[in-house]
């Protein structure tokens, strides 16, 4: 019979004065039974994080308040009980996985010390019995060459690593509740699935419950037991999983289940005519040895890569991390060094110096992966989309207005908004000023670099059937660069799959999907859309 290990009651949370401020999390209950796994499932700005930190009292404590609600762990209201009291309890009988390792792990310790700080706090192992367990935990989220690892900083491994270090540090202590926000969503689709296998195991070896905090339904299809959907910072829906993806009753859940990238493109001509292309492009970067750093060997990150892109043509570009989808766009771009021929409609590129290349980047524009990042917080949204006029010679006041005007409307902005600043914008909002930003100049090749792998599914739903609008209105051709399969296939009439810097695989969108011929293909589809994809592949 299955226990309840946590039940949470009429649960509010609130920030800053309660008397003006209302709740952004509102009587929130549910139940977390042992050995089983919950998933939160929502959009950003739902609560969901908020819910699970309040847990643990984990908010700030002179900004967060608890209007109403009990957080009860085998029978104990942990909101009402003291900070030492919590401390017993977090890292020891809950462990916690936070969504981005990198900012979560500190980047001035080596390894072993973050694994083995808990190990002395609540166990009092220390010296080479901290060492020990702290070997036998990377071991066991399968971590290779665990002893020297322990020696690296984190800066020094990969994001899958990272993230199994964090789930070795929030296991180290063998808790009874492991609560996992987002663990899998910066990972490739084949690290997603290895690190989501590995909490299955390790809950059904240790008999824990899994609080799993995610967005991404695919993943919540294939492991959680009970799924609570949050939406405002209610619980609007909560059913066991199978119920609630065959069946669900409130109109917000079924707007997420219909919120996967659907579509096609636009077809082409019958004879397309060529756009961009390249003849066994390599980026090579020299690795140095020794007192007078001589080159002993290259990194090959993008090794003889040829493709031929048409006018009005998607060609999508997949694979994981450390594959060269990025920096084969640089290199197209001519962005970064390379060797090899680049042809840009019947113009060879690749010796062109940045004075002679300035005349052609009103044609090739890209858009990157985190608007935020890529937006200054210093410029108005006028003043970002109009800088690319600017550099360009194109000054006058009024048709620049009139431009910024036009592609804003072009995007689904209001252009009365372009004297506000990115930050007053949400993360579907700035990749649709992104994309006007790149729009403006008129290019006829757009380079999408990652542009919907940090927004909500039902944002990326919108922001795939706005680029294929844009590409049927001004027959734009897009290089769409993407570890996201669904988007690939929604918006791709051809894709091609880099691994190690090589092209493996390359055809049209649904030969590639439907009869992958190449086994590395087939495992990223598997991986991204399960077991499921093998058998609907063949028919």
């Amino acid at each position: 019979m299955t226990q309840t290990l946590f039940t949470i009651e009429e649960l509010s949370v609130g920030f800053g004065n309660p008397a003006q401020n209302a709740p952004v999390v509102k009587n929130v209950s549910f139940s977390l039974e042992r050995g089983k796994t919950l998933a939160l499932v929502g959009e950003s700005g739902s609560g969901k994080s908020v819910t699970a930190l309040s847990l643990l009292k984990l908010l700030p404590a002179h900004q967060a308040n608890y209007p109403s609600g009990r957080v009860l762990y085998q029978g104990e209201d942990l909101l009402q009980a003291s900070e030492s009291r919590l401390r017993q309890i977090r890292g020891n009988r809950v462990g916690m996985i936070f969504q981005e390792p990198m900012t979560s792990l500190n980047p001035l310790h080596r390894i072993e010390r973050q694994i083995t700080e808990t190990l002395r706090l609540h166990r009092g192992l220390k010296g080479p019995q901290a060492r020990v367990r702290a070997l036998e935990l990377l071991q066991l989220v399968g971590i290779d060459n665990a002893e020297e690892r322990l020696n690296h900083y984190p800066h020094e491994l990969s994001g899958g690593q990272r993230q199994r270090v964090m789930i070795a540090m929030a296991l180290a202590n063998e808790p009874e509740l492991l609560i996992a926000d987002e663990p899998t969503t910066a990972l490739d689709v084949t690290i997603q699935q290895q690190i989501l296998e590995l909490l299955k195991e390790l809950q059904q070896k240790l008999g824990m419950s899994v609080l799993l905090i995610t967005h991404d339904l695919n993943i919540v299809r294939r492991y959680a037991d009970q799924v609570c959907v949050m939406y405002q910072g209610e619980i609007v829906e909560q059913q066991g999983c199978r119920e609630l993806f065959d069946a669900p009753t409130h109109p917000y859940t079924r707007k997420l289940l219909d919120a996967e990238p659907r579509g096609r493109p636009q077809p082409l001509n019958a004879t397309p005519a060529p756009l961009l292309r390249t003849d066994h492009l390599r980026v090579w970067f020299p690795i140095k040895r020794g007192l007078f750093k001589r080159t002993v060997d290259h990194f090959k990150a993008v090794d003889g890569v040829s493709l031929e892109l048409h006018r009005g043509e998607t060609l999508g570009i997949v694979g994981e991390s450390g594959s060269g989808k990025t920096t084969l766009a640089m290199a197209l771009l001519r962005l970064t060094a390379s060797q090899g021929q680049i042809r840009f409609k019947d113009q060879t590129i690749e010796q062109l110096n940045q004075a002679g290349i300035k005349p052609l980047r009103r044609q090739m524009q890209i858009v990157f992966q985190d608007p935020y990042g890529s937006l200054s917080p210093r410029m108005s949204i006028a003043e970002i989309v109009a800088e690319g006029l600017e550099v360009q010679g194109i000054d006058d006041p009024d048709e620049v207005e009139a431009r910024v005007i036009q592609v804003l409307r072009d995007v689904g902005l209001d252009p009365e908004v372009r004297q506000r600043y990115p930050h007053e914008f949400s993360g579907g909002q700035r990749q649709r000023i992104a994309i006007a930003r790149a729009l403006i100049l008129k290019p006829e090749l757009i380079v999408l670099d990652e542009p919907t792998s940090a927004l909500d599914r039902t944002v990326q739903k919108q922001i795939v059937e706005l680029l294929l609008e844009l590409q049927r209105r001004y027959r734009l051709s897009y290089l769409f660069i993407s570890h996201d399969l669904s988007v690939v296939r929604a918006l791709s009439h051809r894709v091609m799959v880099m691994h190690h810097g090589k092209v493996v695989e390359s055809g049209p969108a649904d030969a590639v999907f439907f009869t992958p011929q190449h086994s590395y293909t087939r495992e990223l589809l598997s991986a991204a859309f399960g077991a499921e994809h093998n058998v609907k592949s063949r028919h």
